[in-house]
């Protein structure tokens, strides 16, 4: 089975597809745990993938660190910057809302934008997020105010609560594969674009899958499986 494959590449450090669904985005984002993220994971995702290179964190890691959604940091600065409240306005086509949340760097990196610099900001990031909810409150939002500045050069996905009741996007479609994997979670995806000026289509990102024997999972299908697992 499929799905039970991606599980099991996960927990491996492999990478997987996801596709979010016809009539939504319609888009394939090549994924891995950002627990296994390292610098050649990162050449993947930049030169195989070429979309946005993201981290998502689940709604209890965003709510432990206390983390904002971007555009309500847009919104709450309109009063001292005008133009914030025109652009911030998420008249998306295919959501009522984005994920985007701020974007980091660890200290300890240069320009933040080298493929060592981001897979030491997530790396370390998702440890953090394993360790969040083990923690007393407060924990991790002092890590976190310790160890990383923004802006930066990963831009973080907070996902929606309830996990996938509503929303079913790629953030919360990867974060959920985390976390039925046992895995901490967070996950890191980059949408795969073709050549042509566009996302690469689903057929097409079928075959790279099957030519690289990764894994292609569909939104629909981690939604069954979720809706199973935390029955």
């Amino acid at each position: 089975m499929d799905f039970q494959r991606a599980i099991e590449a996960l927990r491996t450090g492999a990478f997987i597809l996801v596709y979010d669904g016809d009539g939504r985005e319609a888009e394939t984002d090549l994924t891995i745990a950002s627990e296994f993220v390292s610098p050649a994971s990162i050449r993947t995702l930049r030169k195989e993938a070429g979309g946005l290179i993201c981290m998502t964190l689940s709604g209890e890691v965003r709510a432990r660190i206390g983390l904002p959604f971007m555009a309500d940091v847009l919104r709450r600065a309109t009063p001292t910057y005008p133009v914030l409240g025109a652009i911030s306005t998420e008249d998306m086509k295919y959501d009522r809302h984005s994920a985007f949340s701020i974007s980091v760097n660890h200290r300890e990196t240069f320009t933040g934008v080298t493929d060592i610099d981001r897979a030491k900001t997530i790396s370390r990031l998702a440890a953090i997020a394993k360790e969040a909810t083990k923690r007393e409150n407060g924990w991790a939002a002092d890590v976190f105010a310790n160890e990383f500045r923004s802006p930066g050069h990963v831009p973080l996905l907070n996902a929606a609560g309830p996990l996938l009741a509503e929303r079913r996007g790629h953030t919360e479609l990867t974060t959920a594969l985390m976390i039925m994997a046992g895995l901490a979670p967070t996950a890191t995806i980059c949408e795969m674009m073709a050549d042509d000026g566009h996302a690469v289509s689903k057929e097409d990102a079928k075959a790279y899958a099957r030519a690289r024997n990764l894994v292609f999972l569909e939104g629909q299908d981690i939604v069954r499986a979720w809706r199973s697992w935390s029955a």
